[in-house]
């Protein structure tokens, strides 16, 4: 069998025409094997569009990941700093109201 190979705005079509006739049917259709379906449809899910672009390989999926992990914990310190300055705001309010209450 020969190596058929399938544009960008291909693969987005049986994508979506899986959803709406059934997979069996959709890969028996196009002649697909079901791993090949399954990888478009994981490199779909996790980066849209782009993930079917030239070039997008595994280095560069692991570089977004390391990049989308790093994100998230400079989010998360954002959120700790934030919420340890609201902290500090409640506790200087507590002392002047203390302060207040002794004269």
């Amino acid at each position: 069998m020969k190596k058929r190979t399938f544009t960008k705005e291909e693969k987005l079509k049986i994508l979506n025409e899986v959803e709406s006739e059934g997979l069996n049917l959709t890969l028996s259709k196009y002649g697909i094997y079901p791993a090949s379906y399954y990888s478009w449809k994981e490199k779909f899910d996790q980066m849209g569009d782009s993930g079917f672009d030239h070039g997008m390989k595994k280095e560069h999926i692991k570089r977004i990941r390391q990049l989308e992990k790093e994100n998230a914990m400079l989010k998360k310190i954002v959120a700790e700093k934030e919420l340890e300055g609201q902290l500090q705001q409640e506790l200087l309010k507590k002392k002047f109201l203390l302060e207040k209450k002794k004269k």
